[in-house]
């Protein structure tokens, strides 16, 4: 992964088309440390049934979810993502990032 992904200011997760993670930037170590050292581990091990079921169709289709979240008050925007290696989907990528409660809005 470059050098920019590392220290940017949101939380950037990366799993093959196994769902194994192979890469967490600086700010996705920190969001989820209390956990250990996850590179390696399976997002279907950690994730329900219903998360399990997005994965997936994220993987069958090259598809985007994406959504927002409170959590411990502070709102996140998360956009998860296929990434393709030659033509086929090679796995996910997950961007969350904080945003203000009230953001402005734009048409252009």
């Amino acid at each position: 992964m470059p050098d920019w992904a590392k220290a940017m200011n949101c939380a950037v997760t990366v799993c093959d088309a196994d769902c194994n993670i192979i890469y967490m930037n600086d700010k996705a170590r920190a969001t989820f440390a209390s956990h250990g050292d996850l590179i390696g581990s399976n997002l279907m091990d950690c994730h329900s049934e219903r998360s399990v079921a997005i994965i997936k169709e994220l993987l069958a289709t090259g598809g985007v979810n994406c959504y927002t979240i409170d959590k411990k008050g502070v709102k996140k925007m998360i956009y998860q993502t296929a990434w393709r290696d030659n033509g086929s989907v090679a796995g996910l990528v997950e961007i969350s990032m904080e945003i203000p409660e009230e953001m402005p809005h734009y048409i252009r």
